[in-house]
């Protein structure tokens, strides 16, 4: 989804009112000790994760919009990944090169397009675990290396890909995608943080 800023205040402000109407229950409903309030977490807990969704989304494309040309080309084809499991890892330069991190990719040296990109990390592909570096609107290799974090995340088990994502926007301020081959789960690396976008 490709949101603009009215839009995303907009949607963000209906969760965050009613995330706060959820809560005033939760206390009216505690008060009263008359019934389990496990379903209302449950519901409250769901909503959260939905406006996390939208704030991912737009700050997602914040980052990337001014230095990605085909951003919604990006966006699509991660969307397209996560429907089928299919991991993928792309890593969008922005103000600092970073191909000095990369290591052992093929070169592409092509526009970016979201039917290209999923092409490459089609499984069976022998570009489709590594990363692959988006400049501008060129994918410029496919197949790197990428260095991995050392960071370990409370609660959370980090595949390759996500320690890979991590570890390059540690040393340069890319924006890394990620989409899980196991989950579908589509995040976000920035400034060695990950953020869920969708599960």
């Amino acid at each position: 989804m490709i949101y603009g800023e009215d839009q995303y205040r907009k949607d963000l402000n209906r969760y965050i009112g009613n995330i706060d109407d959820q809560i005033h229950s939760l206390f009216k409903t505690l008060e009263e000790f008359s019934c389990c309030i496990l379903s209302d977490f449950e519901t409250l807990q769901k909503t959260v994760a939905e406006a996390h969704t939208i704030a991912s989304t737009y700050y997602l494309q914040s980052y990337l919009a001014p230095f990605a040309k085909e951003y919604s080309s990006v966006s699509l084809a991660a969307q397209h990944l996560s429907e089928k499991r299919h991991g993928g890892l792309i890593v969008v330069e922005r103000r600092q090169p970073v191909e000095e991190y990369l290591h052992n990719g093929t070169p592409i040296g092509a526009k970016v397009s979201h039917t290209l990109l999923e092409t490459i990390f089609y499984p069976g592909n022998p570009l489709h675990d590594g990363g692959t570096l988006i400049r501008e609107d060129i994918i410029v290799s496919a197949g790197s290396i990428l260095p991995l974090t050392r960071k370990t995340i409370e609660g959370k088990k980090l595949g390759t890909r996500h320690r890979a994502a991590i570890g390059i926007t540690e040393k340069s301020d890319a924006v890394a995608i990620v989409v899980s081959e196991e989950t579908g789960r589509i995040s976000f690396a920035v400034d060695g943080q990950l953020y869920t976008i969708r599960t």
